[in-house]
């Protein structure tokens, strides 16, 4: 984590909050699958991170995500045998307000301790899968779980991580439902 903070971390997580919601969606129509979709999406994350300082260079971030996440979409139905039926996305500059850099400065040092309170079982999930990047199957080999429990987990983890950062640091979201303020712990 502390490589990716102060290099990746900022520009991926207003990249991030800004695209997640409607890449999810779309994820979903093209897979028919909240599963598959939610693992595309872990994927699409995971290769953002990968690119470190490179992300920040791109200039449309919402078309390299979406483009990334429409590749793996293809690769995932080459694998199963069967031909993709993925629609085209029309790729425009955001409208909406950009996000505040510092909020988003604030929040990536959060994370870390927001982590540190979660239950050891959850963090350590958490850091595995979403932050080092190792496989949901990988994860449950290694720990003895099979991958439903550990997508199940996955997700309620994820869920806790997000109740936390609203809670410990006040993370307010705006009509959009995005990251608008935050109120860093005395």
């Amino acid at each position: 984590m502390e490589n990716h903070k102060n290099s990746t971390m900022p520009c991926l997580m207003e990249a991030w909050l800004e695209h997640q919601s409607p890449l999810s969606l779309w994820l979903k129509s093209q897979t028919h699958d909240d599963s598959l979709a939610q693992d595309l999406l872990h994927d699409v994350f995971i290769r953002a991170m990968n690119q470190k300082k490179a992300f920040c260079d791109v200039r449309n971030t919402k078309a390299w995500l979406f483009k990334v996440a429409r590749n793996l979409v293809i690769d995932h139905a080459r694998k199963q045998q069967a031909h993709p039926m993925v629609e085209e996305v029309a790729f425009e500059e955001p409208k909406s307000p950009a996000i505040d850099k510092d909020v988003i400065d604030k929040l990536a040092h959060c994370l870390p301790r927001v982590l540190n309170e979660l239950t050891p079982q959850d963090s350590d999930l958490l850091k595995g899968c979403d932050i080092n990047g190792m496989s949901q199957q990988e994860y449950a080999t290694r720990h003895g779980l099979s991958l439903s429990a550990t997508k199940s987990r996955l997700l309620r983890a994820r869920l806790k991580l997000k109740q936390q950062l609203s809670n410990s640091c006040q993370v307010k979201l705006d009509e959009n439902n995005k990251v608008c303020c935050y109120t860093p712990r005395k």
